[in-house]
């Protein structure tokens, strides 16, 4: 049976290219760069507004099944959103390394929870570093970002009102429905909410597990603390990056996860 890496080289080449990787060629340049993120504990991170139309552009990008799940998609908006996800964590990724981007392979890593390719967590095939990856979407923005510790998360949620019947959800620990509580109905309220639960997704998805295999109701993200926070074995910050979004990035204690974090935006949301 043919590797992950074997697979991904057979998606990302047709018959006029030629069958080897150029980047399976400069592994040493992926390998500094992922080195010195390591070293310096730093993560970096890109965010990103989706067009209304799919992009000619980004198609390119995307390897064979990719292409077939944005046929799928039915609402243009959509489609449009998932193929620009795909092409931007491509041309991210080609940037940090100084690679083509057509170059790059992604896969999946296992389900740390059943062992399953089809829904573990995001992963970098080729080049093969070590190399962490998480990618969040919400109307019409979205959010990588990487490092180069054992895992990473990522999420993000667009500022909307919330309701009182939210305070009684089972995923809230008693201090956090009580931090709401205390707050008057209004942005602020509706901020801290999502503040809560951007933390708690960006936990589960460094775990792996994602939220139907975290205990969320166990996990108090402190939300009166502007952060970052200690959330069980991990640190947590948020991200203030696009106005009208709230976002958090989770990382493993230690020296891989204290560093800073370096904001890129990409296209328009550049200016």
């Amino acid at each position: 049976m043919a590797s992950d890496e074997e697979s991904a080289r057979g998606k990302r080449h047709g018959p006029d290219r030629e069958p080897e990787h150029p980047a399976d060629r400069e592994p040493d340049r992926a390998a500094d760069v992922v080195r010195v993120l390591g070293e310096r504990g730093e993560a970096h991170v890109w965010w990103w507004t989706a067009p209304e139309c799919t992009d000619p552009e980004d198609l390119p990008l995307l390897d064979t099944e990719e292409f077939r799940r944005a046929l799928a998609i039915p609402a243009e908006r959509d489609a449009a959103a998932f193929v620009r996800s795909r092409a931007v964590v491509r041309r991210a990724l080609g940037e940090l390394f100084g690679l083509d981007p057509r170059d790059l392979a992604l896969g999946r890593r296992a389900c740390p929870g059943c062992a399953d390719t089809g829904h573990g967590p995001p992963r970098l095939v080729v080049p093969g570093v070590p190399l962490v990856l998480s990618v969040s979407r919400t109307a019409g923005h979205g959010l990588l970002a990487l490092g180069a510790g054992a895992s990473i998360g990522v999420d993000a949620e667009a500022l909307r009102p919330v309701t009182d019947r939210r305070f009684a959800d089972p995923d809230l620990t008693p201090g956090e429905r009580r931090h709401l509580r205390g707050l008057p109905p209004g942005p602020d309220r509706d901020r801290a909410y999502l503040r809560i639960w951007t933390r708690k997704e960006a936990v589960a998805k460094a775990t792996g597990l994602g939220l139907s295999g975290t205990a969320l109701g166990r996990l108090d993200t402190r939300p009166a603390d502007r952060g970052p926070v200690r959330i069980a074995t991990w640190t947590v910050e948020d991200l203030h990056l696009v106005e009208g979004v709230v976002a958090a990035l989770a990382r493993p204690e230690g020296p891989a996860g204290h560093g800073p974090v370096h904001h890129h935006a990409y296209g328009d949301d550049r200016t």
